[in-house]
């Protein structure tokens, strides 16, 4: 278990150096969850996304990605991607200080990372997000959303946008 101590975020230097292709990933991703300001944190590398998410990621930064989203519905995402139901996540906003579980950290932030991804493979995050909402012929018809509820589903989806990414026949 993680104590309470080593959860007190720690403010890094936004001028932090840059890191490569990857670093841009992690700003793309950290930017779609509400940025240092809401994370309390400047992410420098994913050993500090670890970090963040073992502590549990606030739940703010869930309420940014879903103002974010542009074709996905609250409902959908937060019952498909996170595993919450809206309700749910209505209740929660009376408590925010209260950081997400482990679990709902985790799925929240595989999430931002694949929406992050396959906007840079379609061009842009509403096309990103109107293919994860539809039957794809490579994942067998299933919409890639339906299958972000396992660690399973999420393989396939990463593995899809892989092909996609390098040109595969998908």
């Amino acid at each position: 278990m993680v104590s309470d101590r080593s959860c007190e975020r720690k403010i890094v230097a936004v001028n932090a150096p840059s890191l490569a292709a990857s670093g841009d990933k992690l700003r793309k991703i950290e930017a779609l969850l509400g940025g240092s300001g809401i994370l309390a944190l400047r992410l420098t590398d994913v050993l500090d996304a670890h970090e963040l998410l073992l502590c549990g990621l606030p739940a703010s930064a869930l309420d940014q990605l879903v103002g974010r989203l542009v074709v996905i519905g609250k409902s959908e995402f937060l019952e498909k991607t996170v595993g919450m139901s809206l309700r749910t996540w209505q209740q929660r906003k009376d408590n925010p200080s209260k950081p997400l579980s482990r679990e709902q950290s985790g799925r929240l932030w595989k999430f931002a990372k694949i929406l992050v991804r396959a906007t840079d493979i379609f061009g842009s995050q509403a096309e990103a997000e109107r293919w994860l909402t539809r039957p794809v012929v490579g994942l067998n018809q299933h919409r890639p959303i339906d299958l972000l509820g396992t660690p399973a589903g999420v393989e396939l989806v990463v593995d899809h946008l892989d092909r996609l990414e390098h040109s595969v026949c998908a």
